[in-house]
């Protein structure tokens, strides 16, 4: 259950903008594909970036960079701990206009790098619910194949994240990424 507290101060405004639709050589860029099987408790999606995984990378890793595209649409991301490194925490909230804020926690697995990085997520309101986080950047004469792959515990955690509303999320999130890396991207022309 999400919690009524006073909104901490922000660390900056999520990314809006336009959506590219083709890379930088004029080909159309792809859109997030999202798997889940049934009977599998796990959640694969994927997108093509026209960005070196470096730039996904530090998107991830960087606080200032991740609340700008990782909270759902609507909603304001703050963060309030991020140790990266092998068994470093980190904690970070999503904030309504109203001030309620959905609190997510873990802990990092190896040593994060832009070949990828593992992670714990839980729900601060389903405490006990865990998944394992692992994020992958294949990268291909300058575009990067971005991978996230959560596995849950059962299918009925999965189930109740699909429910919640997780594709429509997680396909915004990766559009306002999008628009994050180009702004990174150096203009090749």
């Amino acid at each position: 259950m999400p919690r009524n507290k006073e909104q901490p101060e922000r660390l900056a405004a999520p990314i809006t903008g336009n959506v590219p639709r083709t890379n930088r050589k004029g080909r159309p860029m792809a859109s997030t594909h999202f798997v889940a099987e049934s009977r599998v408790p796990q959640v694969v999606i994927t997108r093509e970036f026209d960005a070196p995984r470096e730039f996904l990378f530090r998107a991830h890793t960087d606080p200032d960079l991740l609340v700008q595209w990782c909270a759902p649409r609507g909603l304001t991301m703050t963060v309030d701990r991020f140790d990266l490194r092998d068994g470093g925490t980190w904690r970070h909230q999503h904030w309504e206009p109203d001030g309620t804020d959905y609190a997510f926690h873990g802990v990092f697995h190896g040593d994060p790098s832009p070949g990828g990085i593992v992670r714990t997520f839980e729900f601060e309101g389903r405490p006990g619910h865990v998944s394992l986080w692992t994020v992958t950047f294949s990268e291909r004469d300058g575009t990067t194949l971005l991978t996230h792959n959560t596995v849950y515990q059962s299918v009925e955690d999965r189930d109740l994240d699909l429910r919640s509303g997780l594709e429509e999320s997680a396909s915004d999130s990766m559009d306002r990424l999008a628009v994050l890396v180009a702004r990174l991207a150096p203009v090749s022309r």
